[in-house]
């Protein structure tokens, strides 16, 4: 894997981190979802940044891995990922306790 290959793969797991991170501050602010306030909750869900925020990162990180797919190996790529899974644990530990 070349430098440029793994600033993407890096870049990729940091946003898809973030985007985990921002999602979920937007769904503390949400608040407890009920079948009543289902229309109330799409209306929220579209005006509260950080879950804008966090889909847009998502599908940011998404366009990057496939991105990285086309030039590295699935047998690379996947184990790096996976450690992207260790990160929103760590930021959400020290951050949101």
């Amino acid at each position: 894997m070349s430098p440029r290959e793994f600033s993407l793969l890096l870049i990729s797991l940091l946003i898809s981190v973030a985007g985990q991170f921002l999602l979920k501050i937007g769904a503390l602010k949400l608040g407890k979802v009920h079948a009543r306030n289902f229309w109330s909750l799409i209306f929220n869900i579209i005006t509260i940044p950080e879950l804008l925020l966090g889909l847009t990162s998502y599908g940011i990180g998404v366009l990057a891995y496939i991105l990285i797919l086309t030039r590295v190996n699935l047998s690379v790529t996947a184990p790096a990922v996976l450690v992207g899974y260790i990160f929103p644990i760590l930021l959400s530990y020290f951050i949101l306790k």
